[in-house]
């Protein structure tokens, strides 16, 4: 397998391959010119140490966020910008190693702990994403890659901390679908959550509007907590338009991915998102994906199916099922879900 990076990197590119061709429906193309500042911004150290109306003020605001946008900026998280800087450049020097080094990590199986690889799913895809990726289970178990030097260290701190202000970010979502605080907490066994590490890497393209990081999806999860090197290029889907969305310094990205949407009987959606590439910059982010364990079913919360006079949307499934089925499949919008919809 030749990586993404050896390919930019080769001399006198001045055009993408045409497996890298990305074809895009013309009406999909449209990117709003919407300002910034109207994408949602919680404010996390008021759920965690705000007054109790200052909580409830946030909780009202993160529950329109979640119903409007499926998505919002998170600050004041508490996680030093000086581990959040050491993790991105740990990313960095992983690319960095020699192919025969990244070789090692290199797995088909989906459900293998530590996985290398290039594109979303080469075995099965006609176009090619022009990303190379890493892949780690670090919960329950850490896994991960031993190179290079002083690398998981602070990986392993990081994600034990991303879990942290998952877990509280879930019960702000529970209060404010009118669930008990730790309602998603328990019914999704999150004391077991499967917590994926994954470290995209998206090289300069010599063509970037006819190549694409990685196309329109939702994620697997239940909440993606996102991280990047200052580089933009994470575009998300609202009210029918592409939005640029260029993080704070030091917040986090944060979207609604599929499990909730479930949950929730689709009272909040998951978000479609995507990668576009750039001519000269490297751009690298980290999306750390906070699941279900793997065993729990995930199904509609009775509570949130009233009395009979709204239905199930959505059939029951074990995370583990739907985890393999997004995964081993092409990367296509929502199609995942599509299987459990009622």
């Amino acid at each position: 397998m030749k990586s993404i990076k050896k390919l930019a990197e080769s001399p006198g590119l001045t055009s993408i391959p045409s497996n890298y061709a990305f074809t895009t429906n013309p009406d999909d193309q449209a990117v709003s010119e919407e300002p910034e500042d109207l994408l949602p911004v919680i404010d996390f150290s008021l759920l965690t140490s705000g007054t109790p109306h200052q909580r409830s003020k946030i909780i009202q605001e993160l529950g329109q966020a979640c119903k409007d946008w499926g998505f919002f900026m998170l600050i004041n998280h508490g996680i030093p910008e000086s581990l959040m800087e050491a993790v991105i450049e740990g990313i960095r020097g992983f690319f960095d190693l020699t192919e025969e080094e990244k070789r090692e990590f290199e797995q088909t199986n989906v459900l293998n702990p530590i996985r290398y690889g290039t594109s979303f799913n080469r075995s099965i895809e006609k176009v090619s994403f022009w990303r190379d990726f890493l892949k780690a289970f670090v919960h329950p178990e850490f896994n991960f890659p031993n190179k290079p030097a002083g690398f998981s260290e602070p990986s392993l701190e990081y994600c034990k901390r991303i879990r942290g202000v998952a877990r509280e970010l879930l019960k702000a979502i529970s209060e404010s679908l009118g669930l008990e605080p730790c309602y998603i907490e328990k019914a999704m066994n999150f004391e077991k959550c499967l917590q994926l590490f994954t470290a995209n890497f998206y090289p300069p393209c010599p063509q970037p509007e006819l190549a694409m990081g990685l196309p329109p999806h939702s994620d697997h999860g239940l909440l993606s907590l996102v991280t990047q090197n200052g580089i933009g290029g994470f575009q998300l889907q609202h009210n029918g338009m592409w939005v640029n969305v260029n993080a704070v310094p030091n917040s986090l990205l944060v979207n609604l991915s599929d499990q909730i949407e479930i949950l929730s009987n689709g009272k909040y959606k998951s978000i479609l998102h995507r990668a576009v590439v750039h001519k000269n910059a490297t751009r690298i982010s980290l999306v750390i994906t906070n699941g279900p364990s793997l065993d729990t079913v995930v199904s509609p919360a009775p509570e949130l199916v009233k009395n009979g006079s709204d239905q199930p949307a959505y059939i029951g499934m074990t995370y583990r099922e739907y985890f393999e089925i997004q995964q081993s499949n092409r990367l296509d919008g929502k199609g995942a879900l599509d299987r459990v919809r009622v």
